[in-house]
C-alpha cells in the first residue's frame, strides 16, 4: 500500500467546501475535479475531486443527500500562533457550529478542531508543568486561547 487518502464526501457543495478549506489553510491546493454530466448526480456536481491541505492529499465528492458527516471524525489545524488560530477558527466558523475544547462544524457539517501546537506539547510533559490545570481551563474553553493556557500550565 502506498498511501492512506482521507475522503470527504458531502452531500453537495464540494467544491465550496474545498475552495474555503484551501483558502483557510496554509499550502493548500484544488488539484483537480471531475464533475458530473448527469446521470446518478445532478450535472455539475463533483463526480470526484482531489485537493491537498497543508501539503496532505485528500479527495472529495457530492453524494446527495444520503451522506452525512459525524463527530467520530474530525480534521485537526494545528496552529503556532493565538493570531494564526483566532484565523481560521473564525473562518471556519462562520455559518457552522462552535463546540467546546477548540471543537467546531464548519458550514459543511465537517468537524474540526483547532488546536494550539503548544497544546501537544503541555499535555505532553505533565513533569514541567501542570497538564491537569490546563486541561481544566481547556474544557471551559470554546475558541482555545494560548496564554491562558500557558497560565494554567505554570500553577503548582
Amino acid at each position: 500500500m502506498n498511501a492512506v487518502t482521507p475522503s470527504l464526501t458531502f452531500k453537495e457543495r464540494a467544491e465550496d467546501a474545498m475552495k474555503l478549506y484551501v483558502s483557510v489553510i496554509k499550502n493548500s491546493k484544488i488539484v483537480n475535479i471531475m464533475r458530473s454530466d448527469g446521470g446518478p448526480l445532478p450535472k455539475g456536481n463533483v463526480l470526484h475531486a482531489t485537493f491537498e491541505l497543508d501539503g496532505r492529499e485528500f479527495t472529495a465528492m457530492d453524494g446527495g443527500p444520503t451522506f452525512s458527516f459525524s463527530e467520530g471524525i474530525s480534521l485537526v489545524a494545528t496552529c503556532d500562533t493565538q493570531e494564526e488560530l483566532d484565523a481560521i477558527w473564525k473562518r471556519l466558523s462562520e455559518g457552522g457550529q462552535e463546540g467546546p475544547c477548540g471543537w467546531l462544524k464548519d458550514r459543511f457539517g465537517v468537524s474540526w478542531q483547532v488546536v494550539p501546537r503548544a497544546l501537544g506539547e503541555m499535555m505532553g510533559h505533565p513533569e514541567s508543568g501542570n497538564s491537569g490545570k490546563v486541561m481544566e481551563a481547556l474544557l471551559k474553553m470554546s475558541k482555545i486561547e494560548i496564554a491562558t493556557l500557558r497560565e494554567a500550565y505554570k500553577q503548582r
